[in-house]
């Protein structure tokens, strides 16, 4: 089972506790009903599905109920980190810094 942690209850719980929210740091079109039908397509459905690292949005659901941002890693399913939503996408990660 993986164990993620919530940066709001600062502990490692089960996988079961959470549900994930699609891609994180997605920035919404300032007037949405302007925008072309492709637009709205890729801003709507068509998201980064890479082979390594990517950042996501997760919601805490059986604990503080609360939405946060991870870096998870695809191939293994490792979670690399995890931070506060509304905290701005990290520049550096644990394993680069060597922490």
């Amino acid at each position: 089972m993986l164990l993620i942690r919530c940066p709001y209850c600062e502990e490692d719980r089960p996988e079961l506790e959470f549900r994930h929210a699609g891609e994180a740091h997605i920035a919404r079109p300032e007037r949405i009903a302007a925008i072309s039908d492709e637009a709205f397509e890729r801003y709507f459905f068509l998201r980064a599905n890479p082979k390594g690292l990517i950042y996501e949005r997760w919601r805490h659901l059986h604990g503080c109920a609360r939405f946060f941002n991870a870096v998870r890693d695809t191939v293994s399913d490792r979670f690399v980190m995890t931070y506060k939503a509304g905290e701005p996408k990290p520049e550096t990660l644990p394993e680069e810094t060597g922490r």
